[in-house]
């Protein structure tokens, strides 16, 4: 919709939920609320909990700012109910975000789709790891299989540590993802209305991007744009763009690799939702780009749409 047709909208912007990563959500929803704001849109803030749907039909919104990260906001929950109330939405619609955030279709897909990813394995809860039928070596990565923020993520180098792992990883999900190791330079990729635009690398102080080095200042170095040569720098905009696509994702995400010292790019997960805080790497990556905040913000609300039609 033009930004014309927007101003004349109620725009409700969610954020908070009951996620895991519910204090990050509430720091990228109060950012893109301010940004609102200043524009010049008709917007409030929506603590989003098991009453929404009363509070989007009070209020009542027109279009839906989703701010939400982890479950019941980003995995196609919210996105569903938004559907059945005809509020048009930011981001991904059900099926791509259900699938980006489980991270094991997620990487069915990615595989299936010609994308390089690492070799795993799947342990449900009350299953143990045999190390030895993993068909790869230690060091592996444990994870749930449906959380971001690196919540639940281990690391782990040796045999006696994996049983603390893996009830790490099962304190938030059914289904574990054990991955081999990839020793790599983190790259992530914006994506905004279908297109790359820019690639940052994170340098983390610690082992690795973890939730602490996501969310506190100073605890990774940004590299924008990513140093890589032009021709692998523009190799991983394209995968970013087909990982994308792959899930069938809307407007805009961020699509995060691991690159070698070979230039092979393994991709990791593609975030449908990502950060919209003072230190998160969408934005970032847009300025970088010369897309100052407050625009990307109104290009994301711009971007607003029901994506079941009936």
């Amino acid at each position: 919709m033009t930004r014309e047709e927007l101003k004349t909208k109620k725009i409700g912007v969610l954020m908070g939920g009951l996620s895991a990563e519910r204090e990050v959500s509430l720091k990228s929803g109060a950012a893109v609320h301010q940004a609102l704001l200043g524009r010049g849109y008709n917007a409030v803030a929506i603590d989003v909990g098991r009453d929404v749907a009363r509070v989007l039909a009070r209020e009542p919104v027109e279009i839906a700012f989703i701010c939400l990260h982890g479950r019941l906001g980003e995995d196609g929950a919210v996105q569903g109910l938004l559907e059945v109330m005809g509020i048009p939405y930011t981001g991904s619609g059900v099926l791509a975000s259900a699938l980006a955030m489980n991270k094991i279709f997620a990487k069915t897909i990615f595989a299936a789709s010609g994308l390089t990813v690492a070799p795993y394995q799947v342990l449900r809860r009350g299953e143990s790891l045999d190390p030895a039928a993993l068909g790869f070596p230690l060091p592996v990565v444990v994870k749930p299989s449906q959380e971001g923020s690196s919540v639940g993520v281990s690391i782990v180098k040796d045999e006696a540590e994996i049983e603390a792992a893996l009830a790490e990883a099962f304190r938030y999900d059914q289904e574990a993802l054990v991955e081999r190791f990839v020793k790599g330079r983190e790259i992530q990729v914006g994506i905004l209305e279908d297109r790359a635009i820019g690639a940052i690398e994170i340098v983390p102080k610690k082992e690795f991007y973890d939730f602490e080095a996501k969310y506190t200042d100073g605890m990774a170095e940004h590299i924008l744009p990513a140093p890589l040569a032009a021709p692998l720098y523009q190799r991983v905009l394209r995968e970013g763009e087909r990982a994308h696509a792959a899930l069938g994702c809307s407007g805009y995400s961020r699509a995060d690799f691991l690159v070698t010292e070979q230039g092979e790019c393994f991709l990791l997960e593609v975030n449908t939702l990502p950060g919209m805080t003072a230190l998160s790497l969408l934005p970032e990556i847009a300025g970088g780009a010369g897309i100052e905040f407050t625009e990307l913000v109104e290009r994301i609300a711009a971007s607003a749409s029901l994506k079941i039609h009936v």
